[in-house]
């Protein structure tokens, strides 16, 4: 079981690699794209009125988690008749919040947008549009995710990927349509998203009701219970993802009220940047995730910690071979990617990257916790912290007048002490040590931390700032996070290993 569910990761994995690589060149390009066609003030003024209905959206993040871990489980148990039932109430609570998101929008939304944030008085007009382009694409969304829920529970991560892939490439053609339309070029980008989302949804239930039976011939039945159930546990992540969408949508409101569009513009710049970056670790946590929760269905318990571990370490090593390069020659990427770019983008981005590195150590332990269903001290704790980040930046910026890169640092210093209390309530909820996640977690990528960046560091700040510069610390932080990795973050057992498959290798 462990060997074929090992394979099946490592599949699955390599096909979500495959996907992330399309979309990063894709999304890169058409980042660009619209920055050139919207300009930095019509870029912003998107970015800050689509995050406020993204803001009331914390229901459809709290719904994700919850569709994931009750579909995943009752495939674990296989018990069809009980998946059936889970994904139809699944999608009646899907509907219902979709009426909630729709109710909230129009009415404490709209206001928000019209009267709190800073839009130049031309502008409007165009962001209204926005703003309703924006609750329709987000009910599409949120409608469409117990779908994406089925494809990752039966592990089909071709078809995810596929699906995905052919998002980012009609997102792509229509910004090209949009350079070329003699019509606001803000508003039909809105309207080019909210057209691309429900095709999407349109794609993913054909394609879910011809391949997995639960998804057929559905019945919307209220099972009280089973449903009972659902709303409870969703009822109970809200707040840890109303946390979320406070240090992230939040955030971006502070910055447009205490500054202005091109700030938000920076942002959203660094924030693409590192939606793409997270592909890195996303994507082995994705193929592993389902393996976690059907691990502890059948209580697996060995399985599982050795899962947690992999995955916690692993995602970290993968996300310093890029986060490590990226943060040190930020400024020429930049001037390749975009040309001209805003105020503060780049110590924006080097401080959300750390952030992200901080997530992949979070988001085994959320898999876990959510895999035992016990959520609720879980959630009141992580979810309390992480709604600090808001107020306490709001105290910085209105009372000290600090820059706006202080906030990225009350985040990093929230999240860091968020860490700590994750790791002190979810390891006794799945029997695991302490000491063990310590030991084979947390000491292996202190150590790497510590020596990787050296050789790079020196090179950069030695040689000239050239393009021959920007290879050479490319290679040697590539060179010298795989030597540490090897060295120091592995076990003997993890180093036999990959000694012995590369010697295959080579022999081949």
């Amino acid at each position: 079981m462990s060997d074929s569910s090992n394979k099946r990761i490592a599949i699955n994995t390599v096909l979500l690699y495959v996907r992330m690589l399309f979309l990063v060149l894709i999304s890169l390009y058409t980042s660009r794209i619209v920055l050139k066609t919207l300009g930095v003030e019509d870029f912003g003024i998107h970015n800050v009125v689509a995050g406020i209905i993204s803001f009331l959206g914390f229901l459809t993040g709290s719904l994700s988690g919850a569709s994931s871990r009750f579909i995943t489980f009752s495939l674990g148990k296989g018990d069809l008749p009980q998946l059936k039932a889970t994904f139809g109430n699944i999608l009646l609570i899907h509907l219902l919040f979709a009426l909630l998101i729709l109710a909230l929008g129009e009415t404490l939304g709209l206001w928000f947008v019209s009267t709190q944030l800073n839009i130049p008085p031309e502008r409007e007009t165009a962001a209204f549009w926005v703003y309703q382009f924006s609750i329709l694409t987000a009910i599409g969304s949120l409608v469409s995710m117990p779908y994406n829920a089925v494809i990752i529970a039966h592990e089909k991560m071709s078809a995810f990927a596929y699906l995905t892939i052919g998002d980012a490439v009609l997102k792509l053609a229509s910004v090209f349509l949009l350079m070329y339309l003699p019509y606001d070029k803000l508003i039909l980008y809105a309207l080019f998203i909210l057209c691309i989302q429900f095709f999407d949804f349109l794609v993913y239930i054909a394609y879910c009701s011809r391949k997995f039976e639960e998804t057929q011939s559905l019945h919307l039945k209220i099972n009280k219970s089973l449903f009972k159930e659902i709303f409870y546990y969703t009822g109970w992540t809200m707040n840890g993802n109303l946390a979320v969408f406070g240090y992230t949508q939040g955030l971006n409101i502070l910055l447009n009220i205490f500054f202005n569009p091109a700030v938000n513009a920076a942002r959203g710049i660094a924030v693409q940047v590192q939606n793409i970056i997270n592909n890195f670790s996303v994507n082995f946590q994705t193929a592993v995730n389902p393996q976690l929760t059907k691990s502890y269905a059948q209580e697996d318990y060995a399985r599982m910690h050795q899962l947690l571990v992999m995955s916690s370490k692993f995602s970290v090593f993968l996300m310093c071979f890029i986060c490590l390069p990226l943060s040190l020659e930020i400024d020429q990427v930049l001037k390749w990617w975009l040309g001209s770019y805003p105020e503060h983008t780049r110590m924006f981005l080097r401080l959300i990257l750390f952030t992200s590195i901080l997530f992949c150590l979070a988001n085994p332990l959320i898999t876990s916790v959510h895999a035992t269903g016990r959520i609720k001290r879980f959630q009141l704790i992580e979810g309390s912290m992480l709604l600090m980040i808001v107020p306490l930046s709001y105290l910085l910026l209105r009372f000290f007048h600090v820059p706006p890169e202080s906030v990225f640092v009350v985040h990093i210093v929230v999240e860091l002490c968020t860490q700590y209390a994750r790791v002190r309530i979810v390891l006794p909820m799945i029997n695991m040590d302490r000491k063990t996640y310590i030991r084979e977690v947390i000491r292996p990528i202190v150590k790497v931390a510590l020596t990787a960046p050296v050789i790079p560091l020196l090179l950069y700040s030695y040689l000239p700032q050239n393009i021959f510069t920007f290879l050479v610390v490319g290679s040697a932080c590539v060179l010298s996070v795989t030597s540490c990795t090897y060295f120091f973050g592995c076990t003997e057992k993890e180093r036999s290993i990959i000694t012995h498959k590369l010697r295959n290798r080579l022999k081949r």
